[in-house]
Order: structure tokens, then C-alpha cells, then sequence
């Protein structure tokens, strides 16, 4: 019921936000002597604003076309390399040879929104890296006889990819991942897994949720875990290739993401109909591009998501050493080759300071000198993987840490990489993305 509720009003929306852009461009047309009455053009960007809310949206590309390699710029095409029921793992080829750059699998989250959330981090990292990313689907859209998916699928695939990526390679998880990607490290060192990474960069993630817990950790552990169960799960209408499928909906993600800032998607929104107004097109551009990804969600399965709020926040089973991962129990202390380094947000409002931090003091039979830790001042939980702090501060130190745990690279990278102009970034609803 509330699945087909949403449907019936997406559909709604979608029909008054087309008819909404249909006026706002007559209203604007020179041709129309409405369009010369000193209120048309406001009315017009007020419609203009309300149609881009009221859009449906799907699967954003990542657009990648290009980067920059030694201050050349260089094709960059997308290969799949490996399909799987509910995720694929993608490489970023440049059109480039005779380099020797580390392999880089990033992670990226299963949390209600595109691996494309990341498109700021693959494109800052391309330059001097290989880059392979998790392509996860949307659940909706997999058919109930491919089976379930939970957190031990999870990081069964993240283990196979890793595998695939081979021996060698490195590993970087952004937010929910950092998870799964700490639990198959521990999981691949205690197997001896030749295709261990040399390094896992973890980035806000909710490694030990009982550090400095935020509204979203009070939310999942305040609650029984059969609330979420009945209040949160529903069926994926027929409609749909998942039809029948249990899920999270990305809608309800989506929902809880923007009230835990409302005041600024709503300031976000005055200021771009002000800007249309203003004729700073430019400008409006930005926020809505912004509002084109944040808005694109997907579903999650309702095992996978289930079973993260009853481990990793109810319980926090592997952070204390008690999560099972296919007979085996999952021991932080297995990790004893890989290098970790944990970067945290100064005012990241969904990972606390020293959730992420955590797996660095669990991680008991690693030597010192392959821990590392970095906390971003005055960054929020987006901004640690996209924007200006990113790219100038965070991404550094990322790579600076790869290469140093890399036995085949003797050279360093250059600090900064300079992006295209229209790669600056823009703040939205507080939160500074590219």
C-alpha cells in the first residue's frame, strides 16, 4: 500500500510538474504579449522550480568523458567487467598506456542513492589511478527468482570484485560501505586471500556506532528492530521487473535525508528561483544539477537493510567481534597486512567523529605504522568525498597513503590535479558538492 501510494503520487506530480514547465515556457516566450507583463517572469521561474521538484528521475549517468594526465586531457569509457544479480563492478579505462598507477576499487554505498553519488570521487582520483567502482542496482528492478541479497551478499561481492580487480589493488569505502569493506578485509586476511587489498581507505563510515551517535544512529537503535520490519518494509508494485520483492524504498531514504535538513533544501530552493529570476542562469544550474542526483534513489533489499540496523547499529557485532560471515566469525584483529586509513568529518551530522576512527583501534594486530587517521575540518558527511575539500585536502592524503603502502610505485603524484572549470563546486543545502 504505501509503495502503490507513492506511485499514484509520483505520477500525479510528474503530470502537474510537465504541465508546470509547459506555462512557465509559454509565459517566457517573446512571442506571447503575457510574457511582457512585469509578473510573467516571475510566475514562470516559480513553475520552473516547482516542474525540476516535481520530475521523475532514474539512473544518473557519470559522465565521465574525459580527465587530465599530465596536464593532457585523455578519453576516459566505461567497461563492465563483471555482472552480477544485483551489482556490477565497472572500470574507468583511460585512453592511455605506459603508466603504472595503482588499482583502486572504491565502494560505493548502498544507501538509497546511485553509485554516481561518487562521480566527484572517481573523477578526482582518475588522473593518477585505475579506477573500478560497484555499480550496485536498484532493487526494484531485480526480479524476485535471482533470490536475496543481504550483508553477507554484500560482502561476498566485494570480496569476488576484489578478486577480480587481483592481487595488488587498493580499496577505499565511502559512508555504509566502510562496513562490509572492513568486515571482508578482516574475512580475506584471516583466509590468507592472495587478493587482499594493500590498503582499505574507510570515509564516514559507522565502523562503532556507539561513538558520538548521531540522529540517524538514535533513530535506528531507539526503535525495535520489528518497527522497521512493519513500518519501513514494503512490496515493489508488479509494475515493476521486482515486482512482488520485499524492499527499503529509496523514497523513504530520500525523505529522511532531506527532514534532517529541510530548513536548507528549502533556503536552497528560494535561492535558485531568486537566481532564475536574476537571470544567473549559471547559478541555478548548479543547485539543480545537485538536485538531480540527490534525488535520484533506488530500493534496497529488505534483508540487506533489515539485517544492517540489526548489526551494524543494534548490535554493532562487528566492531565487537561477534558478526558470522559464512561459519566464520568476523575478528577485527585478523587484519594484519592491509594499511588502514580512517578520515572523518569534523561536522559530518550522519557518521560521528570516531565511528570511522574505531576500526583503527579494533584492528589489534596491525602494526602502528600502517594505521593512519585524518579528520577534515569543517567538513560535513558529502564533503568528505566531493567538493573543493575534497579535492584539495582529503583526496591528497588518500593518495599519498596509497602510494606509500604500495611497493610498485617510487613516484609521488602531484598534490593538486586541476579539473575543468565547470568541476567547481557548489554549496547546497549546506552540503558542498561538485
Amino acid at each position: 500500500m504505501l509503495y502503490t501510494a507513492h506511485e499514484m503520487q509520483k505520477a500525479w506530480l510528474a503530470g502537474m510538474g510537465s504541465l508546470a514547465q509547459t506555462t512557465s515556457t509559454w509565459l517566457l516566450s517573446p512571442a506571447n504579449p503575457m510574457s511582457y507583463v512585469a509578473t510573467s517572469p516571475v510566475m514562470a521561474r516559480a513553475l520552473e522550480v516547482f516542474a525540476h521538484a516535481a520530475a521523475p528521475r532514474g539512473k544518473p549517468p557519470f559522465g565521465l568523458d574525459t580527465t587530465i594526465v599530465d596536464g593532457v586531457s585523455v578519453a576516459v569509457s566505461e567497461e563492465i567487467i563483471a555482472r552480477k544479480p544485483f551489482g556490477q563492478l565497472k572500470r574507468f579505462n583511460r585512453a592511455i598506456s605506459g603508466r603504472n598507477d595503482p588499482r583502486v576499487l572504491i565502494i560505493a554505498p548502498m544507501s538509497g542513492h546511485y553509485a554516481t553519488l561518487l562521480r566527484g570521487t572517481v573523477e578526482r582520483l582518475l588522473p593518477d589511478h585505475e579506477v573500478y567502482i560497484t555499480d550496485w542496482r536498484d532493487a526494484k528492478q531485480v526480479p524476485v527468482s535471482e533470490g536475496k541479497f543481504d550483508l553477507n551478499d554484500y560482502i561476498d561481492y566485494i570480496i569476488e570484485f576484489a578478486e577480480i580487480v587481483g592481487p595488488g589493488s587498493h580499496m577505499l569505502a565511502v559512508c555504509q560501505p566502510a562496513v562490509p569493506a572492513y568486515a571482508a578485509l578482516a574475512y580475506m586476511s584471516g583466509q590468507k586471500n592472495p587478493a587482499t587489498p594493500l590498503t582499505l581507505t574507510m570515509m564516514g563510515g559507522p565502523v562503532d556506532t556507539r561513538r558520538a551517535p548521531t540522529s540517524v544512529d538514535d533513530l535506528a537503535t531507539q526503535r525495535p528492530y520489528a518497527w522497521f520490519e512493519q513500518t519501513v518494509i514494503a512490496r515493489v508494485p508488479d509494475a515493476y521487473p521486482g515486482g512482488g520483492r520485499k524492499v527499503y524504498p529509496g523514497f523513504l531514504q530520500l525523505a529522511g535525508f532531506m527532514s534532517m535538513n529541510l530548513a536548507n533544501h528549502m533556503k536552497s530552493h528560494w535561492e535558485m528561483f531568486k537566481h532564475l529570476v536574476a537571470g544567473d542562469d549559471d547559478s541555478a544550474d548548479s543547485t539543480k544539477a545537485f538536485y538531480e542526483e540527490y534525488r535520484s534513489v533506488c530500493d534496497m533489499t529488505a534483508e540487506f537493510y533489515l539485517q544492517t540496523i540489526d548489526v551494524v547499529f543494534q548490535r554493532q557485532a562487528i566492531a565487537k567481534g561477534e558478526f558470522v560471515h559464512r561459519g566464520v566469525v568476523i575478528k577485527p584483529d585478523a587484519i594484519d597486512r592491509t594499511a588502514l586509513l580512517a578520515i572523518e568529518g569534523e561536522r559530518d551530522d550522519i557518521s560521528g567523529l570516531g565511528q570511522t576512527k574505531a576500526a583503527l583501534e579494533l584492528a589489534t594486530g596491525l602494526p602502528e605504522d600502517k594505521k593512519a587517521y585524518y579528520m577534515a575540518e569543517g567538513a560535513g558527511h558529502y564533503g568528505i568525498f566531493n567538493g573543493r575539500k575534497w579535492r584539495e585536502s582529503i583526496a591528497p592524503v588518500v593518495e599519498a597513503f596509497i602510494r606509500q603502502h604500495d611497493p610498485a610505485q617510487h613516484s609521488p603524484i602531484p598534490k593538486v590535479v586541476k579539473l575543468p572549470k565547470h568541476r567547481e563546486p557548489k554549496v547546497v543545502a549546506g552540503v558542498e558538492l561538485a
